[in-house]
């Protein structure tokens, strides 16, 4: 791979206003992209507006957690490159591999191993159930996630590059494909079928993980992934439904007509729940 687009990513981390222009700026052109080919009507309970307001809120304290979490991460980088411990140094892997290799084990880790453990414990359904909660799923609901939530997350990450032995190039660029996924995968856009179907095969679509967010189980348990489908089709949680099918919301633990209610959403975990 190139010598300085390695060099630009392995530095990235030390620039926070470019790595949130890739945030602002995908979530802005996904933004105009669904208002053009929306996959379903949406219907806030006040406007677009507010309903992004409610979740760049938690958005806000999810950048803010992540801050500490990026001392962890470099320092955990580094110590990984001492000592040489993780996959990509024993296996000698070249840069290309590295950067692979990486990817799929921080996606496991950070993405699907993470995402069905909350699905399956209630201790972190509490906290997940916040995201689900969203009536209108879309570009802004990929980051609407309780500050607890990204702290469970962010463990996982951590565990995933200590495997790996991620260099600090590779966690970034994983990072930022990761970005523009969270933000594409909940986007109310519509794809031609087949080419979401396609997708599906490797990636994680837009209409795969709208199923994720039905209403109903065992939809709701499934599809699970954040950037590759194979976890799920590897372990069996992957399952399709027609697009017109689709309702978001919870048919329990929370008010649906609370949905974008910032206060609530925020206590609720701590509240009395039936799990």
């Amino acid at each position: 791979m190139d010598s300085a687009l390695l060099n630009y990513f392995n530095t990235l981390e030390q620039r926070p206003a470019e790595r949130l222009a890739f945030i602002v700026g995908s979530l802005l052109i996904l933004w105009f992209v669904e208002g053009a080919i929306p996959l379903l009507p949406m219907r806030y309970k006040k406007n677009k507006i507010r309903h992004a307001a409610v979740n760049l809120s938690f958005t806000l304290i999810h950048l803010i957690i992540h801050t500490g979490f990026a001392v962890l991460i470099v320092s955990l980088v580094d110590w990984a490159q001492q000592k040489q411990f993780g996959l990509v140094y024993w296996l000698n892997a070249p840069t290309w591999g590295i950067v692979l290799l990486s990817a799929l084990v921080l996606d496991f880790f950070g993405g699907w191993f993470s995402h069905i453990t909350e699905h399956k414990i209630p201790l972190f359904w509490r906290m997940h159930i916040i995201h689900h909660a969203d009536n209108n799923v879309d570009v802004t609901s990929g980051l609407r996630h309780h500050p607890l939530e990204s702290v469970w997350r962010g463990l996982f990450f951590l565990a995933g590059i200590l495997l790996c032995g991620t260099p600090m190039y590779a966690v970034m660029i994983y990072q930022t494909i990761l970005t523009v996924f969270v933000g594409m995968t909940h986007a109310n856009i519509s794809l031609p079928k087949k080419i979401d179907s396609v997708l599906s095969y490797v990636l994680v679509s837009p209409n795969m993980h709208k199923v994720h967010h039905h209403w109903k189980q065992p939809f709701t348990d499934s599809n699970y992934g954040a950037v590759f489908s194979i976890w799920d089709r590897l372990f069996g949680t992957f399952k399709t439904m027609n697009k017109n099918e689709i309702r978001y919301g919870l048919d329990r633990y929370y008010p649906n007509e609370k949905d974008e209610n910032f206060w609530e959403l925020l206590k609720k975990p701590f509240g009395k729940m039936e799990l």
